[in-house]
């Protein structure tokens, strides 16, 4: 008897991870279980529009896409997927989506949010259609509610909340310590904390915003 195979449910977690740290892996394991996902796909920014448009300059690609690498290392689950850093041009998460779902049709997506991204999704490039072919699942921390665009709620979408354990890291406060001399291994790991010591790495600019599309 032939049967169906249900949909794929994966989670897509853009940034620029400019480092990586550990807010990013713990939201990216809650939202495993918490939206029963068979795959986290992380997509490093080529070039983050609105950081661009700020004049922030990012760590370069290489870097960036090898520091995720030993960040998201032992857990199968989680993917690298390097399109936005080959994609010529300003990296906009609507051309991620329609590329994923051309090749993958009938995947369930969800796009991981931080609060801070929540708030300002509609400042997104083309967000309806963001929104329109994948759900937002944002990490609640704190019991404090996500500030949610008054302009989502008059557009159909998905939402989820994925429960998480209170998080300091931040990658601006990780560049700041690294910028100062500080250890940084309880923010991003040992095997990052190597990697950004040892290609001697945000030590020379001064620390930088985070971006507000990742």
């Amino acid at each position: 008897m032939n049967t169906i195979a249900p949909a794929r449910r994966v989670g897509l977690f853009g940034g620029s991870f400019d480092p990586p740290h550990l807010a990013h892996r713990a939201l990216a394991d809650a939202a495993l279980g918490a939206l029963a996902l068979d795959e986290v796909r992380w997509i490093p920014a080529g070039a983050p529009w609105q950081k661009l448009q700020a004049g922030q300059a990012l760590a370069p690609a290489a870097d960036r896409a090898a520091m995720l690498r030993l960040a998201i290392a032992g857990e199968p689950r989680f993917v690298l997927d390097d399109r936005e850093l080959v994609r010529a041009g300003p990296s906009y998460t609507i051309d991620t989506l329609h590329e994923l779902s051309a090749a993958a049709p009938g995947t369930t997506w969800w796009l991981l949010l931080g609060q801070d991204q929540l708030a300002r999704l509609d400042t997104w490039h083309r967000w309806p259609e963001i929104v329109a072919l994948a759900g937002l699942a944002v990490a609640a921390r704190d019991g404090i509610a996500p500030v949610v665009p008054a302009a989502l709620a008059a557009v159909p979408h998905r939402f989820a909340l994925v429960p998480l354990p209170p998080q300091p890291h931040s990658a601006t406060s990780v560049r700041q310590r690294t910028q100062a001399g500080a250890d940084v291994t309880s923010l991003v790991g040992a095997p990052v904390a190597r990697y950004i010591a040892d290609h001697l790495l945000y030590r020379g600019a001064a620390a930088r915003a985070e971006p507000t599309e990742p």
